[in-house]
């Protein structure tokens, strides 16, 4: 499976078609829309949030209320675009266009992407490089939720800490929908409290603020991805995905960091096994992947989010035009999107365990799949 996303934050339209997906799986707007919502929610987002409410539209790939096989396209329209419709227009002339931007902001692409593509007009890198197009790819994610869900396989996105403030609570799948309930998505009362009083000052001074991410999957299969090359190994291609959200800095499979400063003796996972049962562990440190390979185990996937790069109170930047001091221009954006990006992340990693299981178990058919898939933990039970 295979995808591509195209448009701009203030474009009519973002775009996603997806090649590779089965005949048959059952798929309507209500399996992507929800997550898509999920996505704009959180504390501290901004009016952008307000003026869209993300919904998506089958241009191609289903009919019946099921996939054909065929690719899949996904398009969600962009509400705001009215107010852009002259600053955005393809057509030749009127430059320079309004809104033009030329004072990089430190931390986002602008300056790098204005050196590399030639643009003086960084809004030509702003509008591509935004975290609007992650939109696009949580509608994608929601499509591999859904094929995911037939094998077994159920993922979650959490906020473990953020604003200097950490989660006491450990996670349970029991506590879920106390998440859903978070405004900044995370199990700590005393916490999240704490959070929005720091989410309320840092707006209130104009900054912005980060934190830690985290997404988990239970229900998947041992011997997904592979050790045989290193484009191969799930966690590299994992980290890869984790690495392409706007932000993200950071990633770590299972308790990576706190483990690399302990004895090999404190860190893996010893190995069980029961009849009926299988092979168990009864720690997961290694957060469910072992040589590049799930291993049967909840998966966990940590990333570290940055504070936003668009401050209401700017740094200071130079004009690329005219080589003056300025301070770095102002766009509308969030005092943090943390709790949002906790949903993007669980989103992305479910588009490459769907990857990693079509890979492994083939089949144009949802219903191939499903055979396989059973047979194969079959197998895998009596082994």
């Amino acid at each position: 499976m295979r995808f591509l996303t195209a448009g701009e934050s203030h474009g009519p339209v973002l775009v996603a078609i997806v090649e590779g997906l089965p005949s048959g799986l059952p798929l309507t707007p209500e399996d992507i829309n929800p997550w898509l919502k999920k996505r704009q929610e959180g504390y501290g987002r901004g009016r952008r949030m307000v003026i869209e409410a993300d919904e998506v539209e089958f241009l191609s790939g289903v009919r019946a209320g099921r996939t054909t096989g065929a690719p899949l396209t996904l398009a969600i329209r962009n509400r705001d675009y009215r107010n852009w419709v002259e600053i955005m227009d393809p057509a030749p002339g009127n430059e320079p266009r309004k809104r033009a931007l030329t004072a990089a902001r430190p931390g986002h692409a602008d300056l790098a992407g204005g050196i590399k593509y030639g643009h003086k007009d960084l809004r030509d890198v702003l509008e591509r490089a935004s975290a609007r197009e992650t939109a696009t790819r949580v509608a994608v994610g929601a499509v591999a939720l859904k094929l995911l869900s037939f094998f077994g396989v159920e993922g979650v996105g959490y906020v473990a800490g953020m604003a200097g403030v950490w989660s006491r609570v450990p996670f349970s799948w029991e506590l879920k929908d106390r998440l859903e309930a978070s405004p900044v998505r995370m199990l700590d009362p005393e916490a999240e409290a704490e959070v929005i009083r720091r989410v309320d000052q840092a707006k209130a001074e104009g900054d912005t603020l980060g934190g830690v991410i985290e997404a988990r999957f239970r229900g998947l299969v041992a011997g997904l991805g592979s050790h045989v090359h290193w484009d191969r190994k799930l966690d590299g291609r994992l980290a890869q995905m984790a690495l392409s959200i706007p932000a993200v800095k950071g990633v770590e499979i299972g308790e990576a960091f706190q483990n690399a400063m302990k004895r090999g003796s404190e860190v893996h996972d010893p190995i069980y096994w029961e009849e009926g049962r299988g092979f168990y562990r009864r720690t997961n440190r290694a957060g469910g992947l072992e040589g590049g390979m799930t291993n049967g185990e909840e998966l966990v996937i940590r990333a570290a989010l940055k504070p936003i790069a668009t401050l209401m109170k700017p740094l200071p930047t130079v004009d690329v035009v005219t080589h003056e001091a300025k301070d770095a221009a102002l766009e509308r954006s969030d005092t943090t999107a943390v709790p949002a990006a906790s949903v993007i992340l669980m989103a992305l990693s479910a588009i490459v365990l769907a990857q990693a299981y079509l890979e492994k178990f083939g089949g144009d058919t949802l219903e191939e799949l499903v055979e396989r898939v059973e047979r194969y933990k079959e197998r895998v039970r009596a082994w």
